[in-house]
């Protein structure tokens, strides 16, 4: 039985790919790349010689069968995309997942990826960070998204294409306040590489009035908990403390509980909360 090799390679500069990377991709009997005419170019910069198959996001589901089947044979096999990660955003997931289920080995072979890249260069908090990828293209479900991502307090990593990115912008900017701070990175790790860091207003109307060219990564600060907290305590306060208790005691909770809960979402402490009702 062989060994499924999921290989990071470069975002852009070629020196950006790790020693064990190399090692695997001269070492396994075939390597599945998302594009091989891309993969060619990295292989041929480094003197590699290892035979090539296409595994792309339009053929994953009928060539996973067969390369399932080489890895029973005995064959190892390495997965690269374009650039970065196999799984995030491009194919690799379900091959994986196909090789657990045979009990085929699986590791990872760690490397350069856009999101962890944009996300430390962004000057944005990476205490706790999410990841959209590319956001839904039907104008809907890109609404949807983005409004469960309104009041989140996480870090939120995009890609976009360079002719998506005005749009994605004014998606972004008709649920998040413009004041928000925002990331702009253009071509990472490339001799052109660029980060632009401003509100979302202004890079809205930065792109707006310059062409995108070259491929992003938005990076945009998660909500303040402070106003989310104080926000909350606004609402509260046009429902008087009777009518706060009682939706608490009709869902079946202790009085004390209630009043624990009440005193939480309206910023006082518990005992407040007695004395109030007491009068």
């Amino acid at each position: 039985m062989g060994t499924l090799y999921l290989c990071a390679t470069p975002i852009g500069n070629l020196e950006d790919i790790t020693l064990r990377v190399l090692r695997i991709l001269q070492e396994v009997d075939l390597i599945a790349a998302e594009d091989t005419r891309q993969t060619i170019k990295l292989l041929n910069h480094f003197d590699i010689h290892t035979p090539l198959t296409s595994y792309h996001e339009h053929n994953k589901f009928q060539k996973t069968d067969l390369l399932v089947k080489k890895l029973l044979e005995g064959q190892n096999i390495a997965v690269v995309t374009d650039a970065g990660t196999p799984a995030i955003s491009d194919p690799g997931a379900e091959l994986a997942w196909a090789a657990y289920e045979a009990g085929i080995p699986v590791t990872s072979l760690p490397g350069a990826s856009a999101v962890i890249t944009a996300l430390t260069l962004s000057g944005l908090s990476t205490r706790q960070f999410a990841f959209e990828g590319f956001l839904p293209m039907e104008k809907k479900e890109r609404a949807r998204v983005l409004e469960r991502l309104k009041d989140s307090t996480y870090t939120t990593v995009f890609y976009e294409a360079p002719h998506r990115l005005v749009k994605t912008l004014q998606a972004i900017r008709e649920v998040i306040p413009g004041n928000r701070r925002v990331a702009i990175c253009k071509e990472l790790t490339k001799r052109h590489e660029n980060v632009l860091q401003l509100s979302l207003d202004e890079g809205l109307a930065y792109f707006q009035e310059n062409e995108p060219k070259g491929e992003f990564v938005v990076v945009l600060e998660g909500a303040d908990i402070r106003q989310l907290e104080e926000k909350e305590k606004q609402k509260w306060e046009q429902v008087s403390l009777e009518e706060h208790m009682e939706q608490y005691l009709t869902q079946g909770m202790e009085r004390k509980e209630a009043m624990k809960a009440v005193a939480k979402d309206r910023g006082m402490t518990k005992n407040q909360v007695y004395r109030e009702l007491m009068k």
